[in-house]
């Protein structure tokens, strides 16, 4: 079974807190109107997206989704560049054409992620089994919600993966809700179970704000598909604590007052601070260093964007087209 070192511990704390002051902050800004557009935040899940992407190694591929910006910085992305991308400025990720709902780290394994419900599935399929044609010792994940799990594709890439035996991983962030709409009133029986049917093991994490528990059974898929014995799905079961996307005004009905607080007492950030100070010998000064160290990252990652300058408009077709070394 694989494990965190002491100092892979407080590395992944370390991303938790990024994740959650990025996010945090971007928040202010769409409200402020210093985002153009809306985010989604993946506040209340950074254990899941941590635990999952600490899983991977440096050249492994992931593709994310609608609620990505955590994805990148779980696996190691700066943090000025991402924030850069959100502003649409020239210094971001994909030099501002990206935006929130479209962002891609090639430097962290990151290929992109989408808007479209499901629609980056079959690109982390696709670096799969390019991985798998040349030979190169790396696998893929592909990050996918709830709504998603519903989605065809989902099960075109499962299927696929499983006739050629992919180094992939599916899994699903299975936050509760799809925009507004329980994922009980929409989807029946277990995601996790679903596996069954295409010949390949299924995995469900009961308590996402676990992250060793996350960690532990995305290492297993990980180590699983790296000896080439095929693709996993695993359904992590965690809360977004936030609206779906900042600015929207769906009120809070749909998600029972009792349900939220339950969850907000789980808060992950909270959890695994509580474990490094009882289990692995942090002090509580260690760790509100550290919370500082963060927020003052996050102060930084704003002043690089806000000092970055607009794309110049003679750029905007550019990117359109790649030159492969493979090409004839």
């Amino acid at each position: 079974m694989a494990t965190l070192s002491r100092e892979q511990k407080i590395e992944a704390q370390r991303r938790m807190l990024r994740i959650r002051a990025f996010d945090e902050r971007a928040s202010k800004m769409v409200k402020r109107g210093h985002i153009p557009g809306t985010v989604h935040t993946s506040i209340g899940q950074e254990a899941q997206v941590v635990g999952a992407t600490m899983a991977l190694g440096e050249k492994d591929y992931m593709s994310g989704n609608h609620r990505s910006h955590g994805h990148p910085i779980g696996k190691g992305s700066p943090l000025g560049p991402l924030m850069a991308e959100l502003q649409g400025k020239s210094t971001g990720v994909c030099q501002g054409k990206g935006g929130s709902l479209h962002l891609a780290d090639f430097n962290v394994g990151s290929l992109g992620e989408s808007g479209i419900v499901g629609s980056s599935i079959p690109i982390a399929m696709g670096a799969a089994l390019s991985s798998q044609v040349l030979g190169r010792d790396t696998v893929a994940l592909a990050f996918f919600g709830d709504g998603a799990a519903n989605q065809g594709v989902l099960y075109e890439s499962m299927n696929m993966s499983g006739v050629w035996n992919l180094p992939v991983i599916f899994l699903c962030e299975n936050n509760q809700y799809a925009l507004s709409t329980p994922a009980h009133t929409v989807t029946s029986g277990v995601i996790a179970e679903r596996a069954a049917g295409f010949g390949i093991p299924g995995i469900r994490v009961e308590d996402g704000q676990d992250l060793l528990a996350v960690f532990d059974a995305v290492s297993t898929a990980v180590e699983r598909a790296r000896r080439g014995e095929g693709p996993s799905l695993i359904e992590v079961v965690t809360y977004r604590y936030n609206e779906h996307s900042e600015g929207l005004r769906l009120g809070t009905d749909y998600r029972p007052a009792d349900e939220r607080e339950a969850w907000l007492k789980k808060d992950p950030l909270v959890l695994f601070r509580e474990h490094l100070i009882s289990v692995e010998g942090f002090s509580a000064e260690e760790m509100d260093a550290l919370e500082a160290e963060i927020l003052a990252e996050v102060d930084a990652a704003v002043a690089f964007s806000e000092n970055s300058p607009w794309p110049d408009p003679s750029v905007g077709f550019k990117d359109l087209y790649t030159d492969s070394e493979y090409a004839a």
